[in-house]
């Protein structure tokens, strides 16, 4: 007879995580993410059934699929313990039907912080399966299906091979599209200011007889200055104050990212890779594997009681009473968000950022510095300024204004600062002794010249921000969204600025004519809305469909009529073709660009791009590219070859081994598990890490 209770997880990290705590009467086993999926090879969604999916085996997957079966007929009990979100509640139930467990009993166990604690708590409380969060993933999936499967096939035949389309990766491009359009019609205009440095403070002219000035010239400027500089100066209209700057909220899933973005120049993937690996468990010295934050797909700020008690109780013994407010600090989560979370926060508050560094990788320690010192500062006094506000106006009737601010208590921001996109914070200074009255003896007075400046284009950060702010898309899909426009060949990244390709303009101005809807971000997000809705269970996932589908396939009938054939040049480089000497020109393939020569068919020669990473070549400090060997494997060799004789299969890293310093590379499982290795050979030390951002 069975005397274990079988676990199924998504991944194997967790898997082996949550066996240490649960011991021998259990057993983990992990699907690695879906099992069942819609078949690539068609649309497998049946439009004359009420769109009843197709789902089908993954390929690949058979032998975790027999695994599974194998332990679950072994097993005395079976509980689906995927993530807690719409596609984790759908990967529970497809292992439900696979396995016939019945969905209405209680097979479905969710945590959220992969804890000692937390997961034997959920285990003795299993629930059914939601089937209305199930509707409403199964809802996304059909509607992604029957966009992408319809759309790219016309943009194959009508632009390129290996285009697609998708229901918020075509309003994502077009955002960056639109914005660079703005900047392109955006006309410059030339204006002045006028600085006037007092003994003791800088001021600002504002115009004259209460009259603001418009500097539009150093014309207007020259008279100007010259009678600024003979006036006198009295002090008028003082005005002191105090300001109060409060906390920003604990992270959600979006703000995570801007902010990792903005501070730690995380892409949006690599965030979430990192932020993975906290939340599935990383090996403490002397503890053991403990998930180190709660879960990272989320859109709410609650906290829950537990977590503020004991977060309060740790700014009261390290910072003091003056630096905790009398009540915990509560914050309102947007209209939108689903809540069925907590907001991303360390799952022990003991475990402070320098405490765990020495079991974190770099990456993973300043990521979760960020999440441990946000929630800290979340339930933290506000930071108090004195502020200052004065008229310095001449005897002419021209007039200056002071403004200035300067922090008498530090409060949250002795810990932590949010980051700003594209927008600077007044300066703290040490305020003027200033009284009405005074005279004030103006030292020196200048014209600076500036130009209206066109909106920045999109940063990931901001994009993801303005994603967040228009209703489209979810916690889940910002990063596979970038990820996807980028490989696509629909933007690139200059500068850390997302800029749409020549490819990327075509297909949107495609998409804005014939699929109007698609492109529209309050389309994309009223439909975003009608997700919400199946989950709260006042739609129905086939009426939803339904709605969306008859209009689309008329409008899809009219663009494969309408659409005439676009030829967009290739971009030509600056590499000769080693077979042909022609110059090759850039290609954009389901992998990314490459080079590929233009007298195609005839030469069919192809390269890779020469990539550099960011570790320098260990023994001479120099790049270090990224090379292709002619059997088709990489490696990696020195720039300066070959008076560098520097050459890797495997990726070096700029971490060094903990345990005796010596050089470590990336290196990967068969499992997909990522890791780095240290080179000693007496060290051979395995450090977990996430895979490189451009994998």
């Amino acid at each position: 007879m069975a005397q274990h209770k079988l676990i199924i997880v998504e991944s194997p990290a967790k898997a082996r995580t949550i066996t240490k705590f649960l011991g021998r009467g259990y057993k983990v086993e992990a699907s690695q993410g879906h099992i069942r999926d819609l078949p690539k090879s068609q649309i497998g969604v049946d439009e004359e059934n009420n769109f009843e999916p197709k789902y089908i085996t993954i390929r690949g997957r058979g032998e975790i699929l027999t695994r599974i079966r194998k332990e679950a007929k072994a097993a005395k009990a079976v509980f689906l313990a995927t993530d807690p979100d719409r596609e984790g509640e759908a990967i529970s139930w497809h292992l439900a039907n696979i396995l016939g467990i019945d969905p209405s009993t209680p097979c479905r166990v969710k945590f959220h912080e992969i804890t000692e604690k937390e997961i034997k708590a959920a285990i003795k409380k299993p629930e059914p399966l939601d089937l209305k969060l199930v509707d409403a993933q199964q809802a996304r999936r059909v509607l992604d299906r029957l966009v992408g499967y319809k759309i790219s096939p016309l943009l194959w035949r009508k632009v390129r091979q290996g285009l697609s389309a998708g229901r918020v990766q075509s309003v994502a491009t077009s955002m960056i599209v639109e914005r660079e359009r703005e900047i392109e019609s955006f006309e410059t205009e030339e204006y002045w200011t006028i600085g006037g440095e007092f003994k003791g403070f800088t001021a600002r002219y504002q115009g004259m007889n209460g009259e603001k000035a418009e500097l539009k010239s150093s014309a207007d400027c020259e008279n100007l200055v010259e009678r600024l500089r003979t006036a006198s100066y009295t002090v008028n209209n003082i005005k002191r104050g105090e300001r109060k700057k409060h906390p920003a909220p604990p992270f959600t899933t979006s703000n995570l990212q801007q902010e990792a973005s903005r501070k730690l120049g995380f892409t949006t993937s690599k965030t979430m890779q990192i932020a993975q690996q906290l939340y599935e468990g990383v090996d403490i010295q002397g503890v053991g594997t403990q998930g180190i934050v709660s879960y990272i797909r989320t859109d709410s700020t609650r906290i829950s009681d537990e977590a503020i008690a004991s977060i309060r109780d740790a700014i009261s013994a390290r910072f003091g009473e003056n630096y905790l407010p009398a009540e915990p600090n509560t914050y309102k989560s947007r209209k939108s968000a689903q809540d069925a979370h907590e907001a991303i926060r360390p799952t022990n508050t003991e475990y402070r950022p320098e405490v765990l560094k020495a079991s974190l990788t770099r990456d993973q320690y300043r990521l979760y510095k960020l999440i441990y010192d946000r929630f800290i500062a979340s339930q933290m006094t506000p930071a108090i300024y004195d502020t200052l506000s004065a008229e310095i106006v001449a005897d002419t009737g021209d007039r200056f204004t002071y403004s200035g601010q300067h922090k008498r208590f530090a409060g949250f921001t002795i810990v932590y600062e949010e980051g700003q996109d594209d927008t600077q914070e007044e300066a703290d200074t040490a305020l003027p002794l200033l009284e009405n009255g005074d005279s004030a003896t103006l030292v020196d007075v200048h014209a600076d010249q500036h130009f209206t400046q066109p909106p920045p284009r999109y940063t990931e950060a901001s994009l993801v921000h303005a994603m967040e702010d228009l209703g489209i898309g979810r916690p889940s899909t910002y990063a596979p969204t970038i990820s996807t426009i980028t490989m696509r060949g629909y933007i690139t990244r200059k500068n850390k600025r997302l800029e749409p390709t020549e490819l990327g303009i075509v297909v949107t101005d495609m998409m804005s004519s014939y699929f109007p809807d698609i492109v529209d971000t309050e389309f994309t997000a009223d439909m975003e809305r009608d997700l919400d809705d199946i989950e709260a269970g006042s739609k129905d996932w086939h009426n939803v469909i339904s709605e969306f589908y008859g209009p689309f396939k008329k409008t899809l009938e009219i663009a494969d009529q309408s659409i005439e054939k676009v030829e967009i040049e290739d971009q030509v480089s600056d590499i000769p073709c080693e077979k042909c000497g022609a110059m090759m020109v850039y290609k954009t393939g389901r992998f990314g660009r490459f080079l590929a020569c233009p007298n195609f068919p005839n030469c069919r020669h192809t390269q890779a791009l020469l990539k550099t990473i960011s570790t320098p070549c260990p023994e001479c400090g120099g790049k270090l590219f990224e090379r292709v060997s002619k059997r088709g494997r990489r490696f990696y060799g020195c720039e300066h070859y070959p008076e560098c004789q520097f050459v890797s299969w495997d990726q070096p890293v700029e971490d060094k081994c903990p345990d005796c310093s010596s050089r470590m590379v990336f290196k990967r499982t068969s499992k997909g598990d990522t890791y780095h290795l240290c080179t000693n050979e007496s060290c051979k030390k395995r450090v977990p890490v996430a895979a490189p951002e451009d994998e």
